[in-house]
């Protein structure tokens, strides 16, 4: 099943993402990102609009299975195909995996969406300052 999205509107809730600066050691976590659901339907369009243009088209996606709503096994994001994974490692239950061709790799810690807020922004500055 592929399921078609149009771009996030603009009155959708802001991304909430931080990266991990590039250069140097490789980093164990390449950022967070702080969904404001488990909606993935709804929530990985903003995620892929707001990463940096030079990690190219994200072509797969993985997530735990246990954590996300239903998902079709592939969608449509700005008319270009992404498969979605569904993973049940239990060590990585937090996280999303990003995938692009000849670009490379990008494991993401997820912030749980209930996450109060000033519990959330110090996960993401750890995950972000590569302390994770």
């Amino acid at each position: 099943m592929t399921a078609a999205l149009q771009p996030p509107l603009p009155s959708h809730p802001l991304l909430r993402l931080r990266l991990a600066p590039r250069g140097g050691l490789p980093h164990h976590i390449d950022g967070a990102w702080w969904p404001h659901s488990y909606d993935l339907l709804a929530e990985l369009p903003r995620l892929l609009a707001g990463l940096p243009r030079t990690w190219g088209h994200i072509s797969s996606v993985t997530v735990n299975g246990a954590t996300w709503s239903a998902t079709p096994g592939r969608m449509l994001v700005f008319n270009q195909v992404v498969r979605l994974r569904r993973s049940t490692a239990a060590s990585a239950p937090h996280t999303v995996c990003l995938l692009a061709p000849n670009r490379g790799r990008w494991d993401l810690l997820v912030v749980p969406p209930d996450t109060a807020q000033d519990t959330a922004e110090p996960l993401m500055a750890a995950a972000a300052g590569g302390d994770t």
